[in-house]
């Protein structure tokens, strides 16, 4: 047999390209990876390793309030917190799954804390929690829909985001328990705010357990924190929450509440954060410049991985500025007592409140601004004298004859009277088709002058001066009232102005109201009734820069309750250095003569010290030289009891300063709303007792400083003693 022919063995031309062109493609990988190794190696290293800075800023406690004194008014009081930290790259279900840990660890459930829980909220949380069923909301033709618009990624995400939001139940929404709920308050807190900058999570009633629970699982807690925190307290405040000044002081946001929508562009732009607690009325909010404080400033290096690698302080954080106020907040709590007591003796429906503000006529401090509101408690029934200092300021009241010292100058300064001439009679005024208009007491006072009519408070004087003062000089019994209305408000408006009546006094608060002006008036009897202070209405902060612009000779000085600006000390009972002074400011000089308003100031100390006059019965304290005037206006009520429509109720006033040949303290007294104006004087009651109260006080701490430095005098020549003892035995 022949033998069989070996067959050699085939391998495809395809298979050897293939095998050939693999060969090729490693050895070109090979030959990449040796360059990114060995030529780029270093700069991706480098790349690696590179790093970028992010600044963020950590908030400082607010500066003090204090009184003249150094008595603190308002200060922070040191809160246990729990912080959280937001890493710049996290996601949302890894943020859910901290806020659960630290749910099980935390107490965050009260009513404060679900409260603020939104509807946002909820569906944001429905939709992390629920993520399949939030999907399954959005139909295919939704997408086809959206599709037509070419949106970019980025907007057809919030779009469909938008769509699954609109289309939650509410069923869908309020399905959370109470332990979900819980998860959310935290969980809300710790999205709010900026990445890599501390957010409070709780700082009110946080126990020391959960101080140490948290401690000791901070490993599990990435980014969460125990600190200290701080919140605003007035050391004045009673149990009932009343604070005297309380409604001057003002309030600041909370943690929670951040800056204010209509100003978070403005604060901002200063370097604020959305989450920064800010003032946000009065006092806290005219000076939040100075009470905010420096933050402290730290960089952060970041690698590519958006973790902290390094952190450098820029600079240190300084708690804000202190405020020292002019008002002496014993003084304060003595007014706002006699005002309490007066009022509480006076059972009326209408009259439920009462206001004092005291000033240094020459430095326009305020040496107290007191007002109380009677107001009955929803939850006891019972009647509670709230502050209302605020409604020195706010509110206003036709002052009726406080305001003829006024009306005597502007007389003078118009020309209707001279210091030669300036006798009119005080008879009853019946003018053609008007009803008599006369002063208070039944039998006219007849002829008299300019102190007379203050002495005893002359209606019929001060009709006559606006009359002269409207182009009509003489009186003609049964004829016509032919004055100019437009040219004698005018004329008196400017005038009145120049003590601050019917203008703002620029005191260092916001939201001052300038009272109402009739405007120009149907009658012209309504011109006279201007001259009694019967017509427009003024504020008791001007009716105190008014009767200080008399007593202090003829400037009209801005009122102001910032004394001082001071450095933080970091002594408890030490104040630190002045960083300002503030002092007075003349808004603007009286363009009156000085005899003129000498003799205005005569006829103000009559009105308390002659026999005759209108306060001498009721101010007792004569020995303190009181001058002032008295006033009594008839009013529409307007306050808030219900009542029938034209209600005409009676405001009692007084306007004065003390002693009267170099004031120290003017002061204003306004008690609206009285149902009758006989047999009682709650207005002069006040004013007496705020008088005596300030020069009692003031005299017992001239005592106090002697009896110190006698004790020192004492203390020095006891050691100078000893020294020369040592001295004697050291020879």
């Amino acid at each position: 047999m022949l033998a069989k022919k070996k067959k050699k063995p085939f391998v495809p031309f395809r298979i050897n390209v293939i095998f050939f062109v693999v060969f090729l493609l490693f050895s070109l990988l090979i030959i990449r990876l040796g360059i990114v190794q060995i030529v780029h190696g270093e700069n991706y290293k480098q790349e690696i390793k590179k790093t970028h800075d992010v600044s963020i800023s950590i908030p400082v406690p607010r500066g003090k309030i204090l009184d003249r004194n150094g008595n603190l008014i308002v200060g922070n009081q040191p809160l246990k917190a729990i912080t959280y930290t937001r890493p710049q790259l996290i996601k949302p279900d890894d943020i859910h799954k901290i806020a659960k840990t630290l749910a099980k660890l935390i107490k965050k459930d009260t009513e404060e804390d679900l409260k603020a829980i939104t509807k946002r909220d909820r569906k944001d949380f429905w939709i992390l929690k629920h993520p399949n069923k939030a999907k399954s909301k959005i139909t295919k033709q939704d997408e086809e829909n959206l599709k037509k618009e070419k949106l970019d990624k980025k907007e057809y995400d919030q779009r469909i985001y938008k769509l699954i939001l609109e289309r939650i139940t509410k069923k869908e929404m309020n399905s959370f328990s109470i332990k979900e709920l819980e998860v959310l308050a935290i969980y809300r807190e710790m999205l709010s705010g900026y990445p890599l900058t501390p957010q409070i999570i709780k700082n009110k009633n946080v126990t020391d357990e959960e101080i140490a629970v948290i401690g000791e699982n901070l490993e599990s807690l990435p980014g969460v924190d125990i600190t200290t925190d701080w919140e605003r307290y007035n050391v004045y405040r009673d149990k009932e929450g009343f604070a005297p000044l309380g409604s001057i002081l003002g309030r600041i946001t909370t943690s929670r509440e951040g800056l204010p929508l209509e100003l978070a562009e403005y604060y901002q732009a200063l370097g604020y954060s959305r989450n920064d607690r800010v003032g946000k009325s009065y006092l806290e909010y005219q000076y939040e410049d100075v009470l905010r404080g420096q933050k402290e400033k730290i960089i952060n290096k970041m690698d590519q991985a958006g973790k902290v690698v390094d952190s450098v302080v820029v600079s240190k954080g300084k708690r804000g500025n202190d405020i020292v106020l002019s008002p002496d907040m014993e003084f304060q709590q003595k007014v706002e007592d006699i005002i309490t007591k007066t009022l509480s003796r006076l059972s009326q429906p209408y009259l439920d409140r009462a206001f004092v503000t005291a000033m240094n006529p020459y430095t326009g401090e305020i040496l107290a601004m007191a007002g109380k509101q009677r107001e009955k408690n929803k939850d006891t029934g019972q009647f509670e004298f709230n502050d209302f200092a605020l409604g020195n300021m706010i509110t206003s009241y036709a002052m009726g004859s406080t305001v003829k010292g006024a009306m005597v100058l502007t007389g003078y300064q118009t020309g209707a009277i001279s210091l030669n001439d300036n006798i009119i009679k005080d008879e009853a005024l019946v003018f053609k088709g008007t009803q008599s208009k006369s002063s208070w007491r039944s039998t006219a006072f007849g002829y008299i002058n300019d102190l007379y009519a203050l002495e005893r408070s002359s209606n019929v004087y001060m009709f006559k001066l606006a009359m002269r003062i409207g182009g009509q000089r003489y009186y003609i019994p049964n004829g016509p009232l032919s004055i100019d209305k437009v040219e004698a408000l005018k004329k008196l408006r400017y005038n009145f102005a120049q003590f601050g009546l019917g203008v703002k006094t620029g005191i260092d608060l916001p939201g001052e109201q300038i009272g109402f002006s009739g405007g120009i008036p149907q009658f012209a009897g309504n011109v006279l009734d201007f001259g009694i202070g019967q017509f427009d209405t003024y504020t008791p902060l001007q009716l105190v820069q008014y009767i200080s612009s008399i007593g202090n000779g003829g400037f009209r000085v801005q009122p102001h309750l910032a004394k001082e600006i001071r450095e933080p000390s970091d002594k408890i009972d030490e104040l630190g250095p002045i960083v300002q002074e503030v002092g007075p400011n003349v808004l603007n000089k009286l363009d009156m003569k000085k005899e003129w308003i000498e003799r205005v100031q005569e006829g103000l100390r009559l009105v308390v010290n002659a026999p005759n006059g209108t306060g001498y019965g009721s101010i007792k304290n004569k020995q303190l030289k009181i001058a002032g005037k008295t006033g009594t206006a008839e009013a529409l009520y307007d306050g808030p009891v219900p009542h029938n429509p034209g209600l005409m109720l009676w405001n009692l006033t007084f306007a004065g300063y003390a002693p009267y040949d170099h004031p120290e303290i003017a002061l204003s007294v306004v008690v609206p709303w009285s149902t009758t104006d006989k047999n009682m004087h709650p207005n002069l009651d006040i004013a007496d007792e705020v008088f005596k109260a300030y020069f009692d006080l003031k005299k017992k701490r001239e005592k106090n400083d002697t009896q110190s430095t006698k004790k020192e005098i004492i203390i020095d020549k006891t050691n100078k003693q000893h020294e020369g003892k040592d001295d004697t035995n050291s020879d």
